[in-house]
């Protein structure tokens, strides 16, 4: 990487005035910087998992704004988001490779239209806090416009990292600001402004607040690790007695094969296969093998015709839970309308009580702008119709258990998941189908589903039970530690003892205010930014003071 250097051998006196001789990449290293920095980001989640790269990547992009022009700016940020989204995304190539390209495309772009807001706010003196606010911004946008898209947070790569328990606290919102902070400062230990003082030779040298600046760096880098390693992990309310229950997680598996013409015999296969595995845990249990389960998870899809009006189906999903003798949470797309849901099945009742998807997957559950992609593609083929989704929390009540439920994509949404544990739930389950991207053998999809799962148990602390039609499937205990788990493509059922918390975090109490603070103060500060500039050009020639290298 080179940097150009706009220092004089001997600074002159508006030099000192205005500050820091700047170093600034060259156009094309800005862009390969770009690049490298959103390899390295993608590089913190699973499957690569190496959660230390969630501050380098964001460091990088922010060497590559650098006192760039607005148009290479631009494509900084362009290239630093199809680097990040197409390495993040890979396992779309499943679903279809246009289907991977668009969204990776079509985030890449909003994410390069909002890297001009960090661009504009590394003006500021404290620019490493703006910064860190931006990150937080720009996640939050993403997760609601132009359609709901949450994944790639900085925080949902650190479910391994000692600073993870910061989400009980702040909720991811918190981790994220920290993340960005950490990596805005490594950026400016490298190319933050410097305030110059001339020696007695005349030579420019690092002043005071250069090297007060450094040191606080530095010392809130460490600190964020130390202080999220030692947050205390969570425990039972005080004087309250230790509650436990027995769940199970039914991985049933499909048929691992591209051609599924006969989605018939395919749905009625796998429902097939949930029943097996259930009956095979009921033989256990009867042997006194495993403990009688308090309940059991289906995943999401494990039936996709309706119970309702096929009873062959009826009758295989009714026979399993009597088999059980216990109450199953079986993932059922139900029809009029057509819903994704956890249905609720008692032994010698039948289907009881169903939880509704409220956050359906663009282009998976429902097509944006169906009328005008119909025009000039296939897509909206993809899904016929779209899914009705649902519009409350639901918890389900089960003795001792209340179990709170959320399907697949719904767990990377901060208040959706809050709105279960808010409504009682002392229990949380992530139905998920994850065999359609999975037949190559990626393993990126449910890795990084898993991975959010984790950091949702310690954010609330509550015991989350993961069941997957292909794996991974888990049960995860307050503190994220996985204590059972599947392998992919194969037919399986776990069981474990997990505690029924009813404490509330700090992250529970706080809810979206993190969020709506960080998000506001970004805007306030990019509002005065965009101010100053228009001030400055405002002002008659010669008296603009502009910082030494700014692009105006």
């Amino acid at each position: 990487m080179r940097l150009n250097s706009t220092s004089q051998a001997s600074p002159t006196a508006a030099a000192v005035e205005r500050g820091a001789p700047d170093r600034v990449l060259r156009p094309r290293y800005a862009v390969l910087a770009a690049l490298a920095g959103g390899l390295l980001l993608a590089g913190a989640f699973p499957p690569v998992g190496f959660w230390p790269l969630a501050a380098v990547g964001p460091a990088l992009l922010t060497i590559a704004l650098w006192r760039q022009r607005a148009r290479i700016a631009l494509v900084a940020g362009l290239v630093f988001g199809l680097a990040f989204f197409f390495a993040l995304l890979t396992w779309l190539v499943n679903v279809a490779w246009y289907v991977w390209a668009a969204l990776a495309v079509a985030e890449a772009l909003i994410f390069a239209v909002l890297t001009v807001g960090q661009w504009l706010l590394l003006r500021l003196p404290a620019w490493p806090l703006a910064v860190a606010g931006w990150w937080v911004s720009v996640e939050a946008i993403r997760a609601r416009k132009p359609w709901a898209f949450p994944w790639g947070r900085l925080a949902m790569s650190q479910s391994a990292a000692p600073t993870v328990r910061w989400v009980s606290v702040g909720g991811p919102v918190l981790l994220t600001f920290l993340i960005a902070l950490t990596g805005a400062c490594l950026a400016w230990l490298v190319i933050g402004p410097r305030r110059w003082t001339p020696d007695p030779a005349g030579r420019g040298r690092p002043g005071a607040r250069a090297r007060i600046g450094a040191a606080i760096a530095l010392t809130g880098t460490a600190g964020l690790t130390v202080c999220g390693a030692l947050l205390p992990a969570g425990q039972p309310a005080a004087g309250a007695p230790q509650q436990t229950a027995v769940v199970a997680a039914i991985q049933g598996n499909v048929p691992h094969a591209r051609d599924l013409t006969d989605e018939l015999a395919r749905a009625t296969t796998v429902t097939q296969n949930h029943v097996t595995a259930t009956d095979r845990l009921a033989a256990r249990v009867r042997r006194g093998a495993a403990p009688a389960p308090d309940v059991v998870i289906w995943p999401e899809n494990s039936t996709d015709e309706d119970p309702s009006f096929d009873q062959y189906v009826y009758n295989l999903i009714s026979g399993a839970v009597a088999t059980i003798d216990r109450p199953v949470l079986v993932g059922a797309v139900l029809q009029d309308p057509q819903r994704n849901t956890g249905q609720l099945w008692l032994p010698g009742k039948g289907p009881v009580a169903i939880y509704v998807k409220r956050q359906l997957v663009p282009f998976g559950e429902y097509i944006p702008l169906r009328g005008l992609l119909d025009k000039f593609t296939s897509l909206p083929s993809l899904q016929p119709v779209n899914f009705t989704p649902g519009h409350r929390a639901v918890v389900f009540h089960l003795g001792k258990i209340r179990l709170g439920d959320v399907i697949c994509y719904e767990v990377g949404f901060d208040g959706l998941v809050r709105s279960e544990v808010a409504a009682g739930a002392n229990l949380l389950a992530m139905q998920t189908n994850d065999a359609d991207f999975e037949l190559d053998g990626q393993v990126g999809e449910t890795t990084q589903q898993l991975a959010m799962a984790r950091i949702r148990a310690i954010e609330f602390d509550r015991a989350v039970v993961v069941a997957s039609t292909t794996g991974v499937s888990a049960i995860i205990d307050p503190n994220g530690t996985v204590i059972a788990r599947t392998g992919t493509w194969q037919q399986a059922e776990i069981e474990a003892s997990v505690p029924l918390r009813t404490t509330t975090t700090l992250a529970l109490r706080l809810g979206g205010w993190p969020e709506g603070l960080i998000s506001a103060a970004t805007l306030a500060a990019l509002i005065l930014v965009i101010g100053q500039l228009g001030w400055r050009r405002r002002r008659p020639p010669g008296q603009v003071k502009t910082p030494a290298g700014a692009a105006e």
